[in-house]
């Protein structure tokens, strides 16, 4: 999983690892403000132990350094864009990462500046007495709004193309959701306090006293820090909007070329624009799952025409392309940037499905191939009413799938009582352990079922599974818009007949050797059966396995 997360230039994983250092530290100080809403004096002490901490000079370092890389790396990023035009989330964390640092900006000078060269204590109290109640006070909300946005966008782009994902992503929305509201809470509750603190006379000299509130000449000293910074940043803003201007006007007096997309929509892009952006300003449906950085590869698309007017692929996305098993002639359009006209056809839609291209001819992977029948269904279910046929088929298959969803494969199609599973992985040997460890977790899933349906004096039910591993073509077959992915091969058969004999062996599963191989198991000879398969032109050796779940013992003796 971390290949997938970490994918993408040198840059990339600069920007990623610099925004999780920031986001850390901001969650941190979020639940500090938040930590209010518990007592005053658990807050000071929650702040004393984080500013231990994030001033000290190393984390100080690591702070100041992740913030510049993320910032110009993110800024570097928007000026080499050839259009503005882009999905809206891009759009709202762009407008949010402009925002940020002129606000930011005053945060920092009246808190850390002030501690550093006034030596102000700069707890809570001291902050939202100084702003509590003013346009000040507002804009700092706004601010931690804007961060939490900025980072939570970031976040669930990056993480968005993680297999775990969409179990977390309700996790994650709650916790997205709750940290902002806790700080939010906790700034009004310390807010309300230091205004009746300060409106009291007898408390109001004590509690400026322990935050050693500066005099006149310290918010003088303060304020002309905050109006120079102010001004370096808004002529960075300037210079920035000037730069994206002429790259605007330089665009658009060159001579543009042709993206012609499969399907007979085409549109017009500037020289050193990447498809995505094309599609994007063309508004030319285009899946970018993780906003066009180049750490997925739901943004490919394959090469139909025009090959000679792109650039070779960059070290990063040779790397993730290969981590793919992509294709000749395939490419990630948020990484490719044409120099003439081209034909593409985009390989996946909206809806998370591959789209079909007319050349497409199939792609070629070797992969760990699951099927499963249950043994004994027709005279199970003999003189049953279908409701109570599928009613058991639906609870057998709620129990045995999410195993083989858990060790990473896929349900490429029921056939009734039975169904077949493909374990699509970054490599032969890894699709070969997920293979082993779906195995392992249907068999155990299946002595629970048994055990329920035990309870409920109905008779257990047997299962026979055969794995294989081999050459597969993967692709559409069907007529043009109603095609189902599926594939074919000589390795789909084998699996298919290990499955079948199963039965006449009196085991739960048959295991190719080529599995066993490929995930790095020995097995004496003497483990093995030699089968006779329908044809294939020699014996195929595979592992018998009495019970699927007793497979790790069983592996560990053979």
């Amino acid at each position: 999983m971390a290949s997938v997360l970490w994918r993408g230039s040198w840059a990339t994983r600069v920007r990623i690892a610099s925004g999780l250092v920031l986001m850390g530290y901001v969650t941190l100080h979020f639940l500090n403000i938040g930590s209010v809403l518990i007592s005053e004096g658990f807050a000071d002490r929650f702040q004393a132990i984080r500013l231990a901490v994030t001033r000290s000079r190393p984390v100080e370092l690591i702070l100041v350094a992740a913030l510049a890389a993320h910032m110009v790396l993110s800024l570097s990023k928007l000026v080499r864009r050839r259009s503005l035009r882009m999905p809206l989330v891009d759009g709202a964390q762009i407008a949010a990462g402009l925002a940020i640092p002129i606000l930011l900006s005053s945060h920092i000078i009246y808190t850390h500046t002030a501690f550093e060269q006034l030596q102000v204590d700069t707890r809570l109290g001291y902050l939202t007495g100084l702003i509590w109640n003013t346009g000040d006070g507002w804009l700092q909300a706004l601010l931690l709004l804007l961060v939490w946005a900025h980072g939570m966008i970031g976040l669930q782009m990056w993480l968005r193309s993680a297999r775990w994902w969409p179990r977390m992503m309700p996790a994650f929305v709650a916790l997205g959701a709750l940290i902002p509201t806790l700080a939010l809470a906790g700034f009004a509750t310390a807010g309300r306090t230091a205004q009746y603190v300060l409106a009291d006379p007898e408390t109001r000299e004590a509690a400026l006293n322990a935050w050693r509130w500066p005099d006149a000449a310290g918010f003088a000293q303060l304020a002309a820090i905050d109006a120079s910074a102010d001004r370096v940043i808004l002529v960075a803003m300037a210079v920035l909007a000037v730069v994206l201007i002429i790259r605007q006007g330089v665009a658009a007096v060159r001579k543009p070329i042709r993206i012609t997309y499969s399907g007979g929509s085409s549109a017009r892009a500037p020289r050193g624009q990447t498809i995505l952006e094309t599609s994007q300003a063309a508004g030319v449906e285009h899946t970018a799952l993780c906003g066009g950085r180049g750490r997925c590869t739901t943004c490919r698309v394959i090469v139909e025409a025009g090959a000679e007017n792109l650039p070779d692929p960059s070290p990063s996305e040779a790397r993730t392309l290969k981590a793919v098993g992509a294709g000749p002639g395939t490419r990630l359009a948020c990484q490719v940037r044409p120099t003439g006209p081209v034909t593409v056809y985009r390989v996946f839609r909206k809806d998370g499905r591959r789209d079909r291209a007319h050349a497409s001819q199939g792609e070629e992977a070797r992969i760990a191939i699951l099927f499963l029948d249950m043994r004994g269904f027709t005279a199970r279910t003999d003189g049953q009413l279908p409701y109570d046929v599928v009613f058991l088929l639906n609870r057998f298959f709620d129990r045995i799938v999410p195993p083989i969803r858990a060790a990473g494969g896929t349900v490429d199609k029921y056939m009734g009582d039975g169904l077949m599973a493909l374990f699509e992985t970054e490599s032969p040997a890894s699709s070969a352990r997920a293979a082993l460890a779906a195995v392992t977790g249907i068999g155990a899933a299946l002595e629970r079922f048994n055990a329920d349906l035990a309870a409920e004096g109905s008779a257990p039910v047997a299962v026979g599974i055969g794995v294989h591993l081999g050459n597969v073509v993967l692709g559409e077959i069907g007529a043009s818009g109603q095609a189902a992915r599926t594939l074919i091969g000589d390795a789909v058969n084998t699996a298919s007949r290990l499955e079948s004999q199963t039965k006449t062996l009196a085991v739960e599963a048959l295991l190719s050797l080529e599995l066993l191989e490929a995930a790095g198991i020995e097995v004496a000879e003497h483990a093995l059966a030699k089968l006779e398969l329908r044809g294939l032109g020699e014996a195929l050796a595979a592992l018998p396995v009495p019970q699927a779940a007793r497979l790790e013992a069983l592996l560990a003796e053979a």
